[in-house]
């Protein structure tokens, strides 16, 4: 009786060892495809598509982008020369918030560099950028671009327009060096 139970036991092994395995391994794969998906580069590869829907959002987009951004500024106060005690806040916030991803240079690490970043922007837009960096990329045509060639989202530090504005201080004061 040993040996049958024995055989049983070793064809119900042979019989769905292999099977098993490569359900596991389709679940794992599948598992891992899904986590590296983060959903928003699928509906912005929709929202590219032509076609009439398209074209009538990229108009009302480029109707409506005024430069600023999306976001709760809508006008910065920036004089001709470097406010030092505001932009040594920010260099402190930059450098716990922001440093990470970007680097000061023209250098991309996770997200683009900074250099010259408050030539080509205007304020409210950088503001905006660094206090809803998420409606950004989903509604400003300049964000949407950076996302899509930077391939990664923007984390929200939750960063205040107070410290939003110190930021944006420290980033002028590093152009203004270059």
């Amino acid at each position: 009786m040993k040996n049958k139970s024995i055989k049983v036991s070793s064809i119900l092994k042979s019989r769905w060892a292999k099977p098993a395995k490569l359900s596991a391994m389709t679940l794992l794969c599948g598992t891992i495809l899904f986590s590296c998906s983060s959903g928003e580069t699928e509906t912005a590869a929709v929202s590219e598509e032509p076609g009439l829907a398209h074209e009538s959002t990229t108009t009302e987009v480029a109707v409506a982008d005024d430069g600023k951004g999306i976001g709760p500024v809508k006008t910065v106060e920036v004089g001709p020369g470097i406010e030092e005690a505001l932009a040594a806040e920010g260099q402190t916030l930059f450098e716990g918030k922001c440093s990470a991803c970007h680097q000061l240079s023209d250098q991309k690490v996770v997200g683009p560099g900074l250099a010259g970043v408050t030539e080509n922007r205007k304020p409210e837009w950088v503001m905006n950028m660094i206090i809803n960096p998420e409606e950004m990329t989903k509604k400003d045509p300049i964000a949407k671009k950076l996302l899509a060639e930077h391939l990664t989202q923007m984390t929200n530090q939750n960063v205040n327009e107070q410290d939003a504005r110190a930021i944006l201080e420290f980033l002028r004061q590093n152009d203004q060096s270059i």
